[in-house]
């Protein structure tokens, strides 16, 4: 493999994935824990994201035409689950449950939603290492492609487990400010996500 597809493939899943944006969603939704229990969450997240992504490389669109579920389909239901993610940061529903789950050994987790997907892998995600797979047929293309996004996501890995310094750096005021900004980031980027999916069915302009 030339180094130009290895540049290219990098810059794409990071653009895509976006370590840096994801870093304050992640502070976001693990608010209030413990760093034992954010560095299990950064690692089940990274791990399950990594999963994700290597069943649809090795498989492709495969995978979801076996159970009739088409790309556009799969992004308009990953937007709708992010849009309720977002209400509950918005309206402060997850702070709330939090709080009647204190007694609870297993509060809230959200390393498998909405961290590993769809955030980490979700559609644009998927769809890229689909195509980067098929750049380069075989197993070469491949290895390659799954290289590319192990690098991505232990970059995703390192920003998790320091995630702290920026809480602290912040407060428990900057994390309610930012918890609703990015709540109503996260909203448009769901409505985003089924406008995208809408538009590869025809229905949207």
């Amino acid at each position: 493999m030339d180094t130009a597809f290895f540049i290219t493939a990098f810059v794409t899943l990071f653009v895509i994935i976006d370590p840096i944006g994801l870093t304050p969603l992640f502070v976001a939704l693990t608010q209030g824990m413990t760093a034992q229990a954010r560095r299990a969450i950064a690692v089940r997240a990274c791990v399950t994201g990594a999963f994700i992504l290597l069943l649809f490389a090795a498989f492709g669109e495969a995978v979801l035409g076996f159970v009739g579920i088409s790309m556009p389909a799969f992004r308009i239901a990953g937007g709708v689950l992010l849009f309720l993610t977002a209400l509950d940061m918005l309206f402060e529903r997850r702070t709330k449950r939090r709080e009647d789950q204190a007694d609870e050994d297993d509060g809230p987790d959200p390393s498998v939603f909405p961290l590993a997907i769809p955030l980490i892998a979700g559609p644009g995600a998927i769809a890229s290492v689909i195509l980067l797979a098929g750049q380069s047929p075989g197993w070469q293309g491949l290895v390659a492609t799954l290289a590319v996004m192990v690098a991505v996501l232990l970059i995703v890995m390192a920003l998790f487990l320091s995630a702290g310094l920026l809480e602290h750096a912040l407060g428990k005021t900057g994390i309610n400010v930012v918890t609703r900004l990015l709540g109503m980031l996260l909203a448009a980027l769901s409505v985003q996500f089924v406008l995208d999916g809408l538009r590869a069915f025809g229905f949207a302009g």
